[in-house]
C-alpha cells in the first residue's frame, strides 16, 4: 500500500469571502488539487484556518440566512439565524459550509478532523 504524503495549508480568513474560501478548503480537503486523486480513497491534506471573525458575507446573508434542524419530535423543526450562530461562534458558520460541501460518505469525518479553525 502506498504512503499518503500530506501537506499542511494555512489560511488567513481576514476580508475572505466565506463561499470562496470554503469551497478551496473542501477541494484540499477531499485531495481534488492532487494529480492522483481517487474518488473512494481519503487523500486530502490539513488545513488551518485562522482570523475566522474577520470573515465576510456577500449580499444580507447575515441577517436572512436561517438554519434548520430537527428534535425528531412533531413540530420539532428549529431555525437560528446565521447572524446569532456568528455571534456565539465565529467558526461554526465556516465549520457548516465546509461540512456541507464535502461527500456525504464516511469519508466526510476523517475529512473534517484534519480541519482546524481558529
Amino acid at each position: 500500500m502506498k504512503q499518503i504524503n500530506r501537506q499542511t495549508y494555512i489560511f488567513d480568513a481576514t476580508d475572505k469571502i466565506l463561499g470562496r474560501l470554503a469551497t478551496k478548503v473542501a477541494i484540499i480537503l477531499r485531495g481534488k488539487n492532487k494529480p492522483n486523486f481517487t474518488p473512494n480513497l481519503d487523500q486530502g491534506d490539513f488545513v488551518e484556518i485562522n482570523n475566522v471573525k474577520a470573515i465576510k458575507t456577500t449580499g444580507k446573508k447575515m441577517e436572512n440566512k436561517e438554519y434548520f434542524h430537527h428534535t425528531g419530535y412533531p413540530g420539532g423543526l428549529k431555525k437560528i439565524k446565521m447572524k446569532e450562530i456568528f455571534k456565539k461562534d465565529p467558526t461554526e458558520i465556516l465549520r457548516k459550509a465546509i461540512f456541507n460541501m464535502l461527500p456525504k460518505n464516511k469519508l466526510r469525518n476523517g475529512m473534517m478532523k484534519r480541519l482546524k479553525i481558529s
